[in-house]
């Protein structure tokens, strides 16, 4: 066994295919992990032989004292974590050695985005940005741990902070909309929006952004400062009130997209430049055809059940985590090629798309599950349910228009997520990961530690790797030859 790193902040563990966490999750939290006994689930099971995993060895990480929610990539071998318990550490993805701890907020942290420095800048050190519920915004120099800058001047908690490089100035969302320079130089400002607050921020072309408060979507246009003006403004030029529910979820997906998703499982595709509805989803609670009962069914659904959480998109898809399920919707045909209705056992909180079609989601169950998107040709008698992604308006499907809708989704090819691998080690709600193509997977989770998930096969190679390197410094290989 390789040791991980000679602080006691990481524990090396490299257990067989499919075996239960170490000691150290059960002392964490003594709750069972999964809802395994529940005979009547319809989650989808793996073996204890889990062969397309390759995710076999893990090492774990304790540096925070509370929920971890937050993950961000400083660089190929750097991560960054953050949490409820204020302070941000800097993690080596590799060994999982602990290489600073930044402390400076007294409350727990609520957004973190990388900034990067400029290319005129003669210090090239990678920085970072944390909103807290203290009320301020502090710069970190990750490469020594140094508090660059602090603001204190915010009148609510900063929710989420965004960054416009082009423009180089960043945002930052609470109840009002500021937007600030490099230096900390409070810009301009709206008035107050909302107590609700903005929850999520986007840039769109035309120097404009999209900011989520509660079940509305506001456009704002930055004016830069010129000759005739003295300084910076924001607009607000339009409010989009689609949605029927708060929004959780706020992506751009390409250069003609954003997609919005909401509490009550509303899935709306706008476009990038008009603003305008492209599709709309809003029948995730009821995939069946059974189009009179949609009122009856809906009422009984807990909203939990069709909640929108978190989305990842690639060139073709957009990947929803809609309560505890999976879907894949298909940009170009504008409509759901696949999905695993029951993928976690509680409400699915992030999903990330991996090479070789490969989708990794967590859920509130402490699990971590990995899905393979694999071609299937649809048969006549299994048409894809004609809820999904309705192309025809917001309200009750017409059936009539439905009809050849139906008989071209029957014909065409379909997808199924299959399961490969379920990463058992976590004993509470799984917040978010990482991907490094690298050095593995990092997730973080309410049990206060995060874990690095590694290739076994990957690892192997690599110590017997320094192995011989070791031996051939020291002159024994040719001596064992």
């Amino acid at each position: 066994m390789v040791h991980g790193p000679s602080h006691s902040a990481a524990c090396g563990i490299f257990p067989d295919r499919g075996t239960n966490p170490c000691p150290l999750h059960q002392q964490a939290d003594s709750q069972p992990l999964r809802h395994q006994g529940n005979q009547q689930s319809p989650l989808q099971t793996i073996g204890e032989e889990q062969t397309q995993n390759p995710y076999t060895e893990l090492l774990v990480l304790k540096a925070h004292h509370d929920i971890v929610r937050f993950l961000v990539q400083l660089d190929d071998y750097r991560f960054a974590s953050a949490g409820d318990d204020g302070i941000v550490v800097v993690w080596n993805a590799q060994t999982g050695e602990k290489l600073l701890e930044l402390n400076g907020h007294t409350q727990k942290i609520t957004a973190i985005i990388t900034f990067p420095s400029l290319e005129a800048y003669e210090e090239k050190n990678q920085l970072i940005l944390t909103a807290s519920a203290d009320r301020t915004v502090i710069v970190w120099d990750c490469d020594t741990g140094r508090q660059v800058q602090k603001v204190s001047c915010f009148q609510s908690t900063v929710k989420c902070l965004a960054l416009l490089q082009r423009l180089d100035v960043w945002l930052s969302g609470g109840n009002d909309l500021c937007v600030w320079n490099r230096k900390l130089d409070l810009l301009c400002k709206t008035s107050h929006l909302s107590d609700t607050g903005i929850s999520a921020l986007i840039e769109i072309p035309k120097n404009c952004v999209v900011a989520a408060v509660g079940k509305e979507l506001i456009i704002f246009r930055l004016v830069a400062p010129t000759e005739g003006s003295l300084g910076w403004d924001i607009l607000q030029v339009k409010r989009l009130l689609d949605h029927q529910d708060n929004i959780l979820s706020l992506v751009n997906v390409n250069d003609l997209s954003f997609v919005t998703g909401s509490h009550v499982g509303e899935l709306i595709i706008w476009d990038i430049l008009d603003w305008t509805v492209q599709a709309c989803e809003r029948n995730f609670w009821d995939p069946s055809p059974q189009l009179d009962t949609q009122q009856e069914i809906k009422l009984c659904q807990k909203p939990n059940d069709v909640s929108i959480h978190h989305f990842t998109w690639d060139e073709e898809n957009v990947f929803v985590a809609v309560g505890r399920g999976l879907y894949v919707y298909n940009l170009q045909m504008k409509r759901v090629i696949a999905c695993q209705k029951t993928a976690h056992d509680s409400n699915v909180l992030h999903v990330a798309k991996l090479p070789n079609r490969q989708l990794i989601s967590c859920s509130e169950d402490g699990s971590v599950r990995i899905w393979e998107l694999r071609e299937k040709q649809q048969l006549a008698a299994e048409p894809v349910p004609t809820g999904f992604f309705n192309m025809w308006g917001f309200g009750r499907v017409n059936k009539q228009a439905s009809h050849p809708v139906k008989k071209q989704q029957e014909n065409a090819t379909s997808c199924s997520l299959e399961l490969i691998g379920d990463l058992i080690g976590h004993s509470s709600s799984v917040e978010m990961f990482l991907y490094f193509e690298d050095h593995g997977l990092v997730t973080c989770s309410a049990d206060h530690l995060i874990i690095l998930w590694k290739n076994g096969e990957r690892e192997s190679g690599l110590r017997s790797l320094k192995l011989f390197q070791k031996l051939e410094e020291n002159g024994d290989l040719y001596l064992a030859v």
